[in-house]
């Protein structure tokens, strides 16, 4: 039996604006963010990575190797990341079985956390599997093909957090503290 096949969408359109340019771009040891994000979903899925760029694109384009990584443009992210997850999601490969949604300002989420995501995954895949951090759950998080139609309905700017809480019964949780931080303001990646 074939491994169940797992896409990486990274989530990379926002505007960014608490942190007043393109944090994506923002160096973190050295190394821009969305390109440290990159290498870990290519770690755990190979060339089945696609990267969702909106209000930054022309500037964040040059950062991204397009041999293995697809690249979609949201022309309407400022609705907010609903819209840059339904695309992610529309462009998936017809053989996708789950996806993972991945955020690009998440930058303690290791390699190793992301894989534990995949192997717990990949027993259970009819079920989403999603990091468990600061007494919630939420992104990193893999959804298996049967929630893709429910996440095209995900409008505004919320996450998939809402149908995770929906269907908490088809959610398995994997702790995981370094997904509670997120750069959002200079101060925070300062820290």
């Amino acid at each position: 039996m074939a491994a169940d096949v797992l896409h990486v969408v990274l989530l990379a359109a926002g505007a960014a604006t608490r942190f007043g340019s393109a944090k994506q771009a923002a160096l973190y040891h050295g190394q821009p963010l969305l390109q440290r994000m990159l290498e870990r979903a290519h770690a755990v899925a190979g060339s089945a990575v696609s990267v969702v760029l909106g209000a930054h694109a022309a500037a964040l384009l040059p950062l991204i190797s397009p041999n293995d990584t697809s690249v979609l443009i949201n022309h309407n992210w400022q609705e907010g990341i609903a819209s840059s997850i339904r695309l992610g999601i529309e462009r998936l490969p017809l053989g996708c079985d789950g996806v993972l949604l991945l955020l690009a300002d998440q930058v303690q989420v290791s390699t190793e956390d992301l894989a534990q995501l995949a192997a717990v995954w990949r027993q259970r895949p009819q079920f989403a599997v999603a990091a468990e951090y600061a007494g919630r759950i939420g992104a990193p998080a893999i959804f298996p093909r049967a929630a893709f139609a429910e996440l095209l309905q995900l409008r505004g700017d919320r996450g998939a957090q809402s149908w995770l809480r929906a269907h908490a019964e088809r959610v398995l949780a994997v702790p995981m503290p370094s997904a509670a931080v997120d750069i959002d303001t200079p101060s925070d990646l300062e820290r």
